[in-house]
């Protein structure tokens, strides 16, 4: 208890993790992308992790698994849920600036990415001409075509770039509810500073457009419209109905 009271009074924003957890990241990446240097212990790399764990589920109630835990200004807030909840609601952001959290002011919506240089894929010796020929009318086609298309090719279709943090928080919640979810990288794309463009006017003009989810080939939305139907109990029951919960 006292190593846990210790940490947590240290920074102005502390969080309990462990280092195998796609929740905890999800928590750390939204805080990083807030601008909060959190200070961030993994309790599987703690001599005393183990006993620490005991007494942060005890301080949540009883909750299993007790990480993530978040401390701000040396209060227990709460795990994945609460910070989410927090986050969409409004009320985060003004706690993190009263616990003087805030030093690095990074708006959320900031430019996702800087697109980077890349080449089509060359055909790999398994693929029949007729797949190279399906495959490369797919790149070819208008960008709203090629969205269309993947996005209607799994029940659950993410449109990510490879450094958007809250990307990660979301294919992370995905992936922690059993979603086998695409995801694709439109910094990776030969078509994605298109594909980009297409998806912020499908979501009325919103930049940045990542990420974008699809969920039986339907538009949803983005981090908060999802983390809001997760938090509400509607993500599950929508996800089952796609047939996305394979797992």
């Amino acid at each position: 208890m006292d190593r846990v009271a210790k940490l947590a009074s240290e920074r102005a924003v502390v969080v309990f993790t462990t280092s195998n957890c796609s929740m905890c990241h999800s928590v750390t990446s939204l805080l990083a992308n807030l601008g909060v240097n959190a200070a961030v212990y993994e309790l599987d790399r703690e001599p005393r992790g183990r006993e620490m764990e005991r007494e942060l589920a005890r301080m949540l109630g009883g909750r299993v698994p007790a990480v993530p835990a978040v401390f701000i200004g040396g209060d227990l807030v709460g795990g994945t849920n609460r910070i989410m909840a927090l986050h969409l609601s409004g009320e985060l952001v003004p706690m993190l600036k009263s616990a003087g959290a805030l030093w690095l002011l990074q708006h959320l919506f900031s430019p996702a990415y800087k697109r980077q240089p890349c080449t089509l894929p060359a055909a790999t010796s398994h693929t029949s001409p007729k797949q190279s020929q399906e495959a490369s009318r797919t790149l070819q086609a208008p960008p709203m075509d090629r969205v269309s298309k993947l996005a209607s090719e799994r029940a659950v279709v993410v449109f990510t770039t490879s450094n958007c943090s809250m990307c990660h928080s979301v294919t992370s919640l995905l992936a922690n509810l059993g979603v086998n979810a695409a995801v694709h990288e439109l910094d990776r794309e030969p078509q994605g500073r298109e594909m980009e463009r297409e998806l912020a006017r499908m979501l009325g003009g919103r930049v940045p457009a990542v990420p974008a989810v699809f969920i039986g080939g339907d538009l949803v939305g983005g981090t908060n419209r999802v983390m809001a139907l997760h938090l509400s109990g509607e993500l599950v029951p929508m996800l089952k109905n796609a047939g996305a919960l394979w797992l």
